[in-house]
């Protein structure tokens, strides 16, 4: 299936609402969903015969920065059988509490595979998926403090006695 497409059986499915913009520009074009239909556009694609979407290749966190407080999860589907791939994008706008993380839904129930990629977004990006079945660090030690991947991330000198450079 082509670009488009999986637009339009993704918009006649659930309507013009869940699909809040598409980007066909550079090397791969994206679909930005509406943070609410992330989980059942997922479940979708990966039923659907017609695009049966199998693999989760990478879930990436991404932060924009202080200037636009705003954090996504970036998708990358691939379907085996068919040959093709997907980007699909969630954003949301979050005022960089870092006692109420910005949050997702998780797709780890779409595909087990993202509870490790989920896992690595939340320890280095500080990003909460909800209904995750085992949110915690997965590269850093349990008492680091903070979040490396955020732009607005300050390095400790050191931890546990040992300079950090």
């Amino acid at each position: 299936m082509t670009f488009e497409e999986i637009h339009a059986l993704l918009s006649d499915k659930f309507g013009s609402k869940v699909i809040v913009d598409s980007q066909t520009s550079g090397l791969q074009p994206a679909l930005f969903i509406h943070p609410d239909y992330i989980v059942p556009i997922c479940e979708e694609l990966r039923d659907n015969q017609l695009t049966w979407f199998d693999f989760l290749s990478c879930l990436t966190g991404v932060d924009h920065g202080p200037e636009s407080n705003k954090f996504s999860v970036v998708y990358h589907l691939a379907s085996i059988p068919h040959q093709h791939q997907l980007v699909l994008k969630v954003e949301i706008e979050h005022d960089r509490n870092l006692e109420v993380l910005p949050s997702f839904k998780s797709v780890s129930d779409v595909w087990k595979t993202a509870e490790w990629h989920e896992r690595e977004a939340f320890d280095l990006v500080g990003i909460d998926f909800e209904g995750h079945p085992d949110q915690r660090r997965i590269l850093l030690p349990d008492d680091w403090e903070g979040y490396p991947l955020r732009k607005d991330y300050q390095a400790a000198e050191e931890y546990k006695g040992i300079k950090i450079n």
